[in-house]
């Protein structure tokens, strides 16, 4: 069974920025795309950031220049860099990764925007 372990969230005040981190279980190389969601309260699950086996992004449109995904190979591992952070940036981050045959999910990490 695939594991995917976030880490990275906190407390951050608006402006600042995070790094989350989603560790695989596994090689990531196993993954055909990768992705971070984000649930925010009273909102529904969305897409903030996604990246292929080949390096192709996509983000959600108002996401575009603060936040940057990327993978490390050679770590298994995710990443997204979040700057400029705003508190509607607020949500709990959600790690997917997509094989051919399954997706799985990571537990999750709160990120809180707050002065």
């Amino acid at each position: 069974q695939v594991q995917l372990v976030e880490s990275g969230g906190g407390l951050v005040q608006p402006g600042g920025s995070l790094r989350l981190s989603c560790a695989a279980s596994e090689s990531i190389f196993n993954f055909n795309y990768m992705g971070w969601y984000r649930r925010a309260p009273g909102k529904e699950r969305e897409l903030v950031a996604g990246i292929t086996s080949g390096g192709v992004t996509n983000y959600l449109d108002s996401l575009k220049g603060r936040f940057t995904i990327s993978r490390d190979n050679t770590r298994n591992t995710m990443y997204l860099q979040m700057s400029a952070l705003q508190p509607e940036d607020t949500a709990v981050y959600f790690c997917y990764a997509r094989t051919k045959w399954s997706g799985y999910w990571g537990q999750g990490t709160q990120v809180t925007v707050s002065s």
